[in-house]
């Protein structure tokens, strides 16, 4: 009986072991084009972020060293320039922890609690994704404007909101703050609630929960929220300069580098443009670094 199923089963392993190999030659035929196809792809892929990418890099560092070093040295030194980077700095530096805050909050509660209104907290926060900033900074003007809703309340106070910090930094706050939500959202969903609902069971406190288990275990997302964050908040144009109204004394870099490009100040502005530049290129080292090391944390812990 054995032998006569062993003579059945041979020919039936040899016919799996050809259907499973028939199955990898297939999806390597499907996976694997041709060199000539490969080389073209590459080409067109290399050429592509040359063209916008590269170049346009190249051609911001030239044109701001066209005149020489004393000449850039004197544009990003300049009272103006310096006033715009302080500027720059301390939006971000309001606008950063904010968002951090706030984000941190909305996917704690998206990602790990059932509540009614869920879809429609999910579709507030993704807002300012829908909505042109140059539109978002016109909503704050017709709100906090001299003819604004609230404009003679305002006035009637000696409060400024519009042409000063305060509309920058509500602009800027509002067209960054779903980056470090919608960042951590879909990390904390992907994570689940299991190692939360265990440290309660043991005794821990919700906030406990919270500090010594989930903000360990979001870590690296919300670090990559955070950068993603500070790059568009530090280069944020449109809705900066509705609420600014060109304002000298309000310029933001991004503000400075248009005013100086239309003065015909070139070598000036690019200048002012590369400090941009170099906080972009930083920013996706950063972000490069944030990468590889989550990856090498996720890999080290499923193995």
């Amino acid at each position: 009986m054995n032998d006569s199923t062993s003579i059945v089963a041979a020919p039936r392993a040899l016919e799996s072991e050809k259907s499973r190999s028939q199955n990898r030659a297939a999806v390597r035929r499907a996976t694997n084009e041709p060199v000539g196809v490969q080389i073209v792809l590459i080409a067109l892929a290399l050429a592509f972020l040359g063209l916008f990418l590269l170049v346009p890099l190249a051609v911001v560092f030239a044109e701001a060293f066209r005149k020489g070093w004393e000449v850039y040295r004197a544009s990003i030194t300049s009272p103006e320039a310096l006033a715009a980077i302080k500027l720059t700095l301390l939006v971000a530096a309001i606008t950063l922890p904010l968002n951090t805050l706030f984000g941190v909050a909305a996917a704690w509660a998206i990602a790990k609690f059932r509540f009614k209104g869920k879809s429609v907290l999910i579709t507030l926060i993704d807002l300012p994704f829908a909505v042109s900033p140059v539109i978002a900074g016109l909503i704050f003007v017709l709100l906090f404007g001299r003819q604004g809703v609230l404009g003679e309340w305002l006035m009637a106070r000696d409060w400024k909101i519009i042409f000063a910090v305060p509309g920058i930094v509500l602009a800027t706050a509002f067209v960054t703050f779903p980056f470090v939500a919608r960042e951590l959202i879909a990390f904390m969903e992907a994570q689940g609630t299991e190692e939360e609902e265990a440290a309660m069971v043991l005794g821990a406190s919700g906030w406990q929960a919270f500090w010594r288990v989930t903000i360990p275990n979001i870590k690296w997302g919300l670090l990559y929220g955070i950068i993603l964050c500070n790059a568009r908040a530090m280069g944020e144009f449109g809705a900066v300069s509705v609420v600014t109204g060109h304002v000298a004394r309000t310029n933001t870099v991004p503000l400075q580098v248009e005013l100086l490009y239309g003065e015909y100040q070139f070598a000036a502005a690019f200048a002012v443009a590369s400090i941009l530049t170099l906080v972009g290129i930083v920013t996706l080292v950063i972000k490069r670094i944030v990468e590889v090391r989550a990856h090498s944390q996720l890999k080290a812990g499923s193995g």
